[in-house]
């Protein structure tokens, strides 16, 4: 049997936008999850103060 993979927290903020993107559009799992990628990548490299 093998140990689960650990899920990093990166890996978890992807998980949830791309989930509110599927609720809020019909963009099938492949395309909402490219654009979550995206989202949480500008998210994470926007400097503090425009957050």
């Amino acid at each position: 049997m093998t140990a689960p993979t650990p899920v990093t927290r990166y890996q978890q903020r992807v998980d949830r936008v791309q989930k509110i993107v599927q609720v809020h559009t019909k963009l099938d799992d492949t395309k909402a999850r490219a654009l979550a990628t995206d989202m949480v990548h500008v998210l994470d490299t926007m400097p503090e103060s425009v957050r």
